[in-house]
């Protein structure tokens, strides 16, 4: 691969970091630990930080119709399948969305890259990714009724919406304020600074016979929305402060709350009851392989992670947090044992074998060094 950062820290401090290789195959430039990185989903979890805040404020209900805050949702549709002609066909949804629903990716939305149907939609109607910025690609129906099951799209974005419309900031200048702010979190954000972009990491793809090919690729600098569900850019060392808030009790290293205790105990909870985080299955190989954490396992999710219900093979213990990006960046968070891991690469497909790979050795080596240290 081009190159890596990866880190690990217990609730005390960090005891691991790497920089290897390249920020891009292409350029004889070193990765070095404060490198730039794409962190995609894994900015769905500082999102749903940002709204358990209004929660614990009561400035949003997390089972209130979403509908009272965005309009925009408030009359739902079920895509149901397409004419012979190819026009899409709806029904009105049977409930209305709520902010859980949306936490947990259980309101019905979904993206194109795993689901048939709404690639199909997509193809059909030329309606516009979330990539373009355009605030028109959020308009997408549901693919099944809120509640009946789980599956993956966008909205945590929307979140970032209902975040928004009560709070009446920018998202990422709430970010800022709110989170970033007291983390200490300097080098995280929708908009690359000059300085950031001098240490810029290039996403790859894999080609055919296993090489990588840089691509040019970047968020959006003046998108029409503050994309909540993948839109930031980060370094390992700032979205280190910002996992072991989590062993801190939402508290920052210098003791400023950025979440209530009882807040922190409920995002590491399952909070979709018997509904239960399934395979991926891509619809684009390209973009990402099918995508599953550990298989055979039933998982859960928070109201901003998955949660794994028993011992990973790789040592994770069981109800620690997790989640991830599509260009291959991985992090956990083990409350039991008090440790953190991210490892951040730039690469696609989604969890291709060589970087699913690395970040389960890296994983596991985690775990081993500190058991040693433990005994």
């Amino acid at each position: 691969m081009a190159g890596l950062v990866a880190m690990a820290a217990t609730d005390e401090g960090t005891f691991y970091e790497t920089a290897y290789g390249k920020r891009a195959v292409d350029r004889e430039v070193d990765m070095t630990a404060d490198s730039v990185f794409w962190i995609a989903s894994m900015t769905k979890p500082i999102t749903s930080t940002a709204a358990m805040q209004m929660v614990e404020q009561g400035r949003l209900d997390l089972d209130a119709p979403i509908g009272t805050v965005l309009p925009e949702l408030a009359s739902p549709r079920v895509l149901t399948g397409f004419s012979s002609s190819g026009r899409p066909q709806y029904r009105p949804a049977r409930r209305p969305i709520t902010l859980r629903h949306l936490l947990t990716h259980t309101a019905g939305f979904c993206y194109p890259t795993w689901n048939a149907d709404l690639d199909r939609f997509m193809r059909e109607t030329g309606h516009p990714p979330t990539a373009t910025g355009l605030k028109q690609s959020l308009y997408l129906p549901l693919m099944f009724d809120p509640g009946e099951r789980w599956e993956y799209g966008i909205n945590i974005d929307w979140a970032g919406q209902a975040v928004e419309r009560v709070s009446g900031l920018r998202l990422g200048d709430y970010f800022r304020e709110n989170i970033f702010s007291p983390l200490g979190m300097t080098n995280t954000g929708f908009r690359l600074t000059p300085a950031q972009r001098e240490r810029l990491v290039r996403v790859h793809t894999r080609q055919p016979d296993g090489s990588l090919r840089p691509i040019d690729f970047e968020i959006k600098q003046d998108p029409e929305f503050d994309a909540g569900g993948g839109g930031l850019y980060s370094t390992a060392g700032d979205y280190m402060k910002f996992c072991q808030m989590f062993l801190h009790d939402g508290k920052s290293a210098d003791g400023r709350q950025v979440l209530r205790p009882e807040t922190v105990a409920a995002m590491g909870r399952n909070q979709m009851g018997d509904l239960n985080v399934t395979m991926l299955r891509t619809q684009d190989p390209a973009r990402s392989a099918d995508a599953e954490f550990f298989p055979g396992m039933v998982k859960k999710w928070s109201t901003a992670f998955m949660l794994n219900t028993e011992r990973a093979p790789t040592g994770r213990s069981p109800g620690s947090l997790a989640w991830a990006g599509l260009a291959n960046t991985f992090f956990w968070i083990d409350p039991a044992r008090r440790v953190t891991g991210i490892i951040l690469m730039q690469m696609l497909p989604f969890v291709e074998p060589q970087a699913i790979g690395t970040f389960t050795q890296f994983e596991t080596e985690t775990y081993r060094a500190l058991g040693t240290a433990q005994a």
